[in-house]
C-alpha cells in the first residue's frame, strides 16, 4: 500500500490531498502542486489527466518544491503507484517501429544507450519483466517515461513525442 500527499504550496504548506491509489484526474482535489511527500511506495506523477504529459518518478521522500522532482511547473493532474517487483528485469528495445531493425536486450540499468549500443533512437520496446524508466538524455536526465510490462509498438505509446532515449533505469525495491 502506498501513500503520497500533494500540497498546493511549497514546503508542505497550503491545501493538501492524500492519495493511496492511482488517480486519473486530481484537478478536483487541488489547483496546483508545489510540494509532495511520498510516505510509501514508488509513484509516477503526470502533468495532465489520464496519465499524459510530463512524467515524474518519485520514491519515498520529501520534495519541498517542484524543482526537487525535476518538474517544469506546478501542474500535477494524475498519479499512479508503481507495483513492487523483486525479481529480474528484462526489456527488448528496437531501433524501428513494430519491433523491427536491430534489437537489444536489457536486464540492467544503462546510463548511455548511445555508448553501449551505438544508437539512441528507440522506436519500439517489449517489457517482459519489471518496470523501467526511459530518460530522454544520458545519465538519467531529462524527460521520464514509465515502461510497465507490455508491448510498445511505437514510441508515442509510452508518451514520447520522439524516439530519443538517452538512458534506461530499472525500478527496484
Amino acid at each position: 500500500m502506498g501513500k503520497i500527499i500533494f500540497y498546493e504550496d511549497g514546503k508542505f504548506q497550503g491545501r493538501s490531498y492524500e492519495c493511496s491509489s492511482e488517480c486519473s484526474d486530481l484537478h478536483s482535489h487541488f489547483s496546483r502542486c508545489n510540494s509532495i511527500r511520498v510516505d510509501s511506495g514508488d509513484w509516477m506523477v503526470y502533468e495532465r489527466p489520464n496519465y499524459m504529459g510530463y512524467q515524474y518518478y518519485l520514491r519515498k521522500g520529501e520534495y519541498s518544491d517542484y524543482q526537487r522532482w525535476m518538474g517544469f511547473n506546478d501542474c500535477v493532474r494524475s498519479c499512479r503507484m508503481i507495483p513492487l517487483h523483486q525479481g529480474s528485469h528484462k526489456m527488448m528495445i528496437y531501433e524501428r517501429p513494430e519491433f523491427g531493425g536491430q534489437m537489444m536486450e536489457l536486464t540492467e540499468d544503462c546510463p548511455s544507450l548511445s555508448e553501449r549500443f551505438h544508437f539512441s533512437d528507440i522506436h519500439s520496446s517489449n517489457v517482459t519483466d519489471g518496470c523501467w524508466i526511459f530518460y530522454e538524455h544520458p545519465n538519467y536526465r531529462g524527460r521520464q517515461f514509465l515502461m510497465r510490462p507490455g508491448e510498445y509498438r511505437r514510441f508515442y505509446e509510452w508518451g514520447s513525442m520522439n524516439p530519443r532515449v538517452g538512458s534506461v533505469k530499472r525500478i527496484t525495491v
